[in-house]
């Protein structure tokens, strides 16, 4: 079809209605061809090609699935409470609060002021970081060759400013992020050692606490020893769902991640939210 013309590019454009790539949001989402759930649940359904991002805001009790289809995504995540982004992800109180450095199920994803901002309520991965965030320009051009978005080996930190700034945030507002499906372990020198992926079809499921803004970057692990820029697609689904609440095995599975929810109540029950 000729697109020389206004005439011919409008009607090129035109005739792409309703067609399906591998890598792209589906709209609406309840659309989507496999959903976990009932179909009219689904808020998100997309697939993130390696080496691009999306964001998305989700309401309190949201869960998310993200997966790593091929065995090669690596779904680098930030976090903000949705109307106040200056509470954040914060990956050292995450660590620290729970005595523990590696992700996994019952793990809560805690913000600065000592709240939960979402809960892993499953995993079949097992290969997460939460040490190393993500890459950086400097460090991409160093070692590909470009690192700039538009290039063939996007660094994390680029592709999260532009999901930061369609979501009103800025570079300063980027935290280190949280990795999934490409995990270090920590020697007994402290040296990292990359553990890689456990291969196709791992998933992770957070469940929102709080409304939340969400920032997924898929790109290559810092620490992955591969020279070439390796990154495969991320499958990202959300629906409708309900936040934890007391008497909930993972609400009491820690004194600290009790505190934790506990902090998160007495907000939202001063908002009226819950």
């Amino acid at each position: 079809m000729a697109t020389a013309t206004t005439y011919g590019a409008r009607d090129h454009a035109r005739a792409q209605a309703g067609s399906r790539t591998e890598a792209m949001p589906v709209v609406p989402a309840g659309a989507w061809p496999t959903p976990p759930c009932e179909a009219g649940h689904l808020v998100w359904a997309e697939t993130v090609e390696g080496g691009n991002y999306t964001h998305k805001v989700l309401a309190r009790g949201t869960e998310l699935r993200l997966t790593d289809l091929r065995g090669d995504a690596c779904a680098h995540l930030l976090l903000y409470a949705a109307d106040r982004p200056w509470e954040r992800l914060n990956v050292a109180d995450t660590v620290k609060v729970q005595w523990n450095a590696y992700l996994g199920e019952e793990q809560l994803l805690l913000s600065d002021q000592g709240r939960v901002l979402a809960s892993l309520v499953a995993d079949t991965s097992g290969r997460h970081d939460a040490l190393c965030g993500t890459s950086t320009l400097v460090r991409n051009t160093h070692r590909y060759g470009d690192g700039t978005p538009q290039s063939d080996s996007p660094a994390g930190r680029e592709l999260f400013k532009l999901a930061a700034a369609k979501n009103g945030l800025e570079a300063r507002d980027l935290p280190p992020s949280l990795s999934f499906f490409q995990g270090v372990e920590v020697r007994d020198d402290g040296s990292l050692d990359f553990t890689g992926s456990t291969g196709p079809g791992g998933s992770v499921t957070l469940r929102a606490e709080q409304d939340v803004t969400v920032l997924i970057a898929n790109v290559p692990h810092p620490a992955d020893p591969r020279t070439e820029y390796v990154s495969t697609p991320l499958e990202v689904l959300a629906w409708r769902a309900a936040p934890t609440e007391p008497g909930d095995p993972l609400w009491e599975a820690t004194p600290e991640g009790r505190r934790a929810f506990l902090n998160t109540a007495e907000f939202l029950a001063a908002r009226g939210i819950a």
